[in-house]
């Protein structure tokens, strides 16, 4: 399976800086990627969370995009980093904003995440950065995972997306 994909998105040899602003409580949203990766089976790759906010939860790879860095070249970094694997990014599924408050209902957490629907391409799932435990599972049997609804959303747009892809079908 061959994609278009811009030359930005399958690693870029540009130097990129990784954003060093205070995750909690910050100054302005943070701007992230995540991507929706499908494998041939149709399963998608999901992580669980090893670090605040969100630890232990499952969810899709992904984080804060570097300084430099284009939005499909930070998913398919984030991917690797996080799952060990390479990717063939698809395209935009969807755009996921939380807002986390504190009791006091202070700004704890602002995250504008653009996640991507994507194509499995080579290497086996690891565990790896702040991800706890990697592991594939077929759309279908998301249920115990416990993933937000919005993510779950995402997941369902992506995977109707990389189904007409690798049928052919327009979107």
């Amino acid at each position: 399976m061959e994609m278009n994909l811009p030359a930005s998105s399958s690693g870029s040899s540009l130097v990129t800086q990784p954003v060093t602003v205070r995750r909690q409580y910050p100054d302005a949203p943070l701007v992230g990627v995540a991507a929706a990766v499908f494998n041939a089976g149709g399963e998608v790759l999901i992580v669980q969370r090893g670090r605040p906010p969100r630890a232990g939860a499952w969810g899709l790879p992904g984080g804060l995009l570097d300084l430099g860095e284009t939005l499909a070249a930070g998913a398919g970094r984030e991917v690797r980093e996080e799952c060990g694997v390479e990717i063939a990014i698809g395209g935009i599924a969807g755009v996921f904003e939380p807002i986390t408050r504190d009791d006091a209902g202070k700004i704890e957490y602002h995250y504008i995440v653009i996640d991507y629907w994507a194509c499995w391409v080579s290497g086996e799932p690891r565990a790896s950065d702040d991800a706890a435990a990697v592991c594939w599972v077929a759309v279908e049997k998301l249920a115990p995972y416990a993933l937000l609804p919005d993510s779950l959303a995402v997941i369902q747009r992506a995977h109707e997306l990389w189904q007409q892809h690798i049928t052919g079908q327009q979107p």
